[in-house]
């Protein structure tokens, strides 16, 4: 994971399981409080576009975006990531709305996929990125 400057500020592991993706984040140097968290749709981390190169979320449904949505919620959308007063987020957190291995929402697709940190935290409803503001954090989801 790097930030809006170019510096290496944690990982993320993603590990697939039989009915989804369990990912494990831990970051630093970020504001304390709740940050929006998001798989987005292409792997391209380019700091000095503000992270615009990872596109949209994946799965993108127009209007579906948040997970208290009744008309979502988008595939990319999962819980936010709480950073403490130390500037330290870690988190475990497990979806079954994509995967790495196959489905539409392959997150190792032929344009790979991205996780987002963003400035706010998402509040889950409001469209179209629940409030989360701009994007301070980028990791290109890759096999190792």
């Amino acid at each position: 994971m790097f930030n809006i400057n170019g510096g290496n500020i944690g990982t993320a592991t993603l590990i697939q399981g039989p009915s989804g993706v369990l990912m494990h984040i831990k970051v630093e140097g970020l504001t304390p409080g709740k940050h929006g968290l998001h798989f987005h749709s292409h792997a391209a981390c380019e700091a000095h576009k503000g992270f615009k190169s990872a596109k949209g979320h994946v799965g993108k449904i127009e209007g579906a975006h948040g997970l208290l949505n009744p008309k979502g919620p988008e595939p990319g959308d999962i819980p936010n990531l709480f950073v403490g007063k130390d500037g330290i987020g870690e988190a475990e957190i497990f979806t079954d709305r994509v995967s790495l291995v196959e489905g539409d929402n392959n997150l190792l697709d032929t344009d790979g996929s991205t996780i987002i940190i963003h400035e706010n935290a998402d509040d889950h409803l409001t469209q179209p990125i629940g409030g989360a503001g701009g994007r301070v954090a980028c990791g290109e989801i890759v096999v190792l």
